[in-house]
């Protein structure tokens, strides 16, 4: 009787173990995605190749699955990293201290090497004025026109534009119509300015430079007036618990991989060129402390 019993339990427990390995390994490939984010500062459908891209680089460089999930807005994409939806998210000056702040322990990983002297430009529809200045006093000229941003939190088309504004004596409210307009991406605002719907707007230079090398049909009807002075922009921000969820030396083996990525190789030097970059750069949180004064100073952050 007891021999009976003991080979019940020792059945039983075998179809235990059984069971438990089969319904626990989903649950462990699941925790073994790192889902990567951006914010959407262009045109979908660009993101996603430029994403997905990368994800397939990190999956084979780091054997772990790498998964892009696009976000609606830039809040979306600052609010996902801060509920832990998204592990590794490329953000902007303005958003990746926004998320930062709202994040703790959150990593600062890196950057591109344009990011850590970028620029914006203010454009101008061809037929309301044909004029290209150095003097940033001269912004106060943009006042006669419709105008408009991209993203409302979009470090290169709203929050530095914004202060070299001010820096030209330029009130939100001295433009037509006492308003601005929000496009919500840098490809909007050059169909928006190109198109006419409005006289004037500022957006991110990389993405103006890239439209006017490939894509002059969506340029043609609009010109530079001024190029802002540099600052630094766009990063990489990782969650601090990687090494916990993954394995010791994960975050260390994420940035090098990121780093390392190098042109002399088909499939990396076409993810460098999506990102507009020759190459990443090593970045830290205190790059950005000039940002993060700029943006509680015009009450982005509080």
């Amino acid at each position: 009787m007891i021999k009976k019993i003991n080979f019940l339990f020792l059945k039983f427990s075998f179809l235990l173990f059984l069971f438990l390995c089969l319904f626990s390994e989903p649950l462990k490939a699941k925790e073994k995605i790192l889902k990567i984010g951006a914010i959407p500062d262009q045109n979908q459908e660009l993101l996603d190749r430029r994403f997905n891209l990368l994800s397939e680089y990190l999956s084979q460089e780091l054997n772990v699955e790498f998964k892009y999930v696009p976000v609606v807005n830039y809040v979306a994409a600052v609010t996902s990293f801060r509920t832990k939806d998204l592990d590794l998210v490329w953000f902007g000056g303005l958003s990746g201290v926004q998320a930062r702040l709202q994040t703790p322990n959150s990593i600062v990983l890196a950057q591109r090497d344009i990011d850590k002297e970028f620029k914006s430009v203010f454009i101008i529809n061809n037929k309301v004025l044909r004029k290209r200045t150095n003097n940033i006093n001269d912004l106060k000229f943009l006042t006669k026109y419709r105008f408009t941003f991209g993203s409302e939190n979009s470090t290169s088309g709203r929050l530095m534009p914004q202060y070299f504004l001010e820096i030209a004596g330029v009130k939100l409210t001295d433009f037509k119509g006492q308003t601005v307009g929000f496009s919500g991406s840098h490809d909007a605002t050059i169909a928006l300015v190109n198109s006419g719907a409005y006289d004037a707007g500022v957006l991110n230079k990389q993405v103006w430079d890239r439209n006017i090398e490939k894509n002059t049909k969506r340029t043609k009807n609009a010109t530079v007036f001024f190029i802002t002075p540099p600052y630094v922009d766009y990063h990489w921000l990782a969650q601090g618990d990687l090494d916990k969820r993954f394995k010791k030396g994960f975050t260390k083996e994420l940035k090098e991989a990121i780093l390392n990525l190098n042109p002399k190789y088909k499939n990396q030097k076409l993810i460098l060129e999506m990102f507009n970059a020759e190459k990443f750069i090593a970045a830290n949180s205190e790059q950005f402390k000039r940002i993060e004064f700029i943006a509680r100073k015009l009450k982005k952050i509080r």
